[in-house]
């Protein structure tokens, strides 16, 4: 289930209703029920025109049914599954190479991808799951992975979105791997990939 939070120096219903429909909209894809949320109008705290936005998602799952990343071994496979761009991560320094260079790519603003899809499609085989948020994709993973393990990435496995080709006009390759997603918003730790799949690294 998912509880939602507006609040704002000045509540404007038509905004609140918009966003709320949006997050609505993603709860009936994804099976999640919307079951409230609060609404606050805080003058003083927030400033003219500011307004936040914030879910809370809460649900259960059986004990036997945990993929927390234990039974992985050196050998198994990372799969990459595409973002639609930048997602919701970086964006101080999107906001500074702004300055330097325009951008007006769909890429930049696409609304992050939501991954259950291919989380339900992998139950059974996926050991782990990581979402590549700030930290970049190494750093997501190594969140995931048992002591004693790493993961080596080939980062020519896949086609980066165009926004990152921009970016990289303005910063160094290690800063974009540490920050962005760099084309790939969701891993999965498999022991096989099955044909058709896009295998980004391997666990040694």
């Amino acid at each position: 289930m998912l509880l939602d939070y507006v609040a704002a120096n000045e509540i404007r219903l038509d905004e609140v209703a918009e966003l709320v429909e949006g997050a609505a909209a993603v709860c009936r894809e994804a099976g999640v029920a919307l079951v409230g949320g609060e609404t606050a109008e805080l003058p003083g705290v927030y400033a003219e025109g500011e307004l936040d936005f914030a879910g809370t998602a809460v649900g259960v799952v059986a004990r036997a049914d945990l993929i927390d990343g234990s039974t992985i071994e050196a050998g198994d496979h990372v799969l990459g599954f595409p973002s639609a761009g930048v997602h919701a991560n970086g964006f101080t320094l999107v906001r500074r190479v702004l300055e330097e260079e325009d951008y007006d790519g769909e890429d930049l603003l696409a609304p992050t991808r939501l991954y259950l899809d291919v989380a339900r499609a992998l139950r059974g085989r996926a050991k782990a799951f990581a979402h590549v948020t700030g930290g970049g994709i190494l750093g997501n993973l190594e969140r995931v992975l048992p002591v004693g393990r790493a993961a080596e990435l080939d980062w020519n496995a896949w086609q980066r979105p165009l926004v990152f080709d921009w970016l990289a006009r303005h910063v160094e390759e290690e800063e974009l791997r540490r920050v962005f997603n760099l084309g790939i918003g969701w891993c999965a730790v498999v022991a096989a990939p099955n044909p058709g799949e896009t295998v980004i690294g391997r666990i040694r």
